[in-house]
């Protein structure tokens, strides 16, 4: 039976983006691993909010309105346009794809590619304030209504901070899933009570890998020399300066995966890595700093030494994992806390692998539920 899977794909914003990519690649081999009857697709879905996007122009629709930000990215362009190669490579090689694309007019016609199952998921497609309520993420097609699970998708950094007319919205179209599963953990509690399915709180896809999951894809080691990986998903001046700090204290060299074009005589600049670069340069690094939600993931399945930041609309994802692991110390908000010298990567395993299974529990048991239907 063809599964299809419909989220937020690099192919289609500003800038493209490992997690995005990582967490689909790993739903798609998770699933496929479940069942031999289930054949999962990722569906070529384009949300109505990002049919003027262009990842290979991306200034034409930037947040950052400044003159510098602006022209850090133009100077930055060759190694965007690289990078996006890499990643649309990717997706048609490493994931199995919808033959064709699709938007809002086109995707009931998905079923001629034999497509009836879906799966909504995961990372931030439910966050309004980027994607608003696109149907596609809410299952609100006909094709999709009551044929599909929802599998961690995210809001955005408050659920509280809806308006109840937004709230009331959600929640009817929630109701158009056979089950919930949420990455998020405050909506569960208030969910539980406006939801006719189970909510359950799960992993992100990339956690219900093991670290050895990811050897297929993982590039040879990118550079010789002992080096502190840093990856800011938005300029941060303070992460910046501690990642400086960090690795001039450790005798590390700085590999830096940002658009600040003018780093590139002090850092070796790497925005050009695809998605195999990417995990090679985390699992390879003597220390990650990073304000990215999914590279926090990677630097705990390869065990690294690791900081991360807050940052706007990844705030709550980020703070959520370090607390259920107990790594509250590693999260810096201006470098200048104090941190805990040392990592147990034992408790971690053990904590991961419990929410691990569960999750993986909630997702075979809900994909037979909606295949029998």
């Amino acid at each position: 039976m063809k599964i299809g899977i419909i989220t937020y794909e690099s192919l289609y914003c500003n800038f493209t983006n490992y997690g995005t990519v990582l967490q689909a690649w790993a739903l798609f081999k998770v699933v496929s691993g479940l069942d031999i009857l289930y054949e999962p697709v990722l569906i070529d879905y384009c949300p109505d909010i990002m049919h003027d996007k262009d990842p290979l122009n991306p200034m034409k629709n930037m947040w950052d309105m400044d003159y510098e930000t602006r022209k850090m990215c133009e100077l930055s362009l060759p190694s965007i346009k690289i990078n996006f190669e890499k990643i649309r490579k990717f997706y048609f090689e490493k994931i199995r794809m919808s033959d064709r694309s699709y938007t809002s007019a086109t995707i009931n016609k998905v079923v001629d590619e034999g497509i009836s199952k879906f799966i909504c998921g995961s990372d931030s497609i439910w966050d309004i304030t980027e994607f608003g309520m696109d149907r596609g993420f809410f299952a609100d097609y006909p094709i999709m209504q009551g044929n599909s699970i929802a599998y961690a998708p995210s809001f955005q950094d408050s659920f509280s901070e809806y308006s109840q007319e937004e709230r009331s919205r959600l929640i009817k179209l929630l109701n158009n899933f056979s089950a919930v599963g949420i990455r998020d953990e405050e909506p569960v509690s208030v969910l539980c009570n406006y939801v006719n399915s189970e909510v359950k709180r799960v992993v992100d896809p990339t956690l219900l890998l093991k670290n050895s999951d990811f050897d297929e894809i993982v590039a040879e080691k990118q550079e010789s020399e002992r080096y502190l990986l840093y990856y800011s998903r938005r300029y941060n001046e303070a992460m910046e300066r501690f990642a400086v700090e960090t690795a001039k204290a450790r005798g590390l060299k700085v590999i830096e995966i940002s658009l600040r074009h003018e780093n590139y005589e002090r850092h070796r600049m790497f925005y050009e890595a695809g998605v195999e670069e990417f995990l090679s340069l985390v699992k390879y690094a003597d220390c990650v700093i990073t304000n990215s939600f999914h590279c926090l993931i990677f630097a705990l399945h390869f065990e690294k030494d690791f900081y991360a930041f807050t940052r706007e609309h990844c705030n709550n994802k980020i703070c959520e994992l370090l607390a259920r692991l107990n790594l509250e110390g590693r999260l810096l908000k201006d470098g200048c806390e104090k941190t805990k010298s040392k990592i147990d990567y034992l408790d971690i395993k053990d904590r991961l692998e419990k929410e691990r299974l569960e999750s993986l529990e909630f997702l075979e048991r809900q994909l037979k539920d909606i295949c029998r239907g």
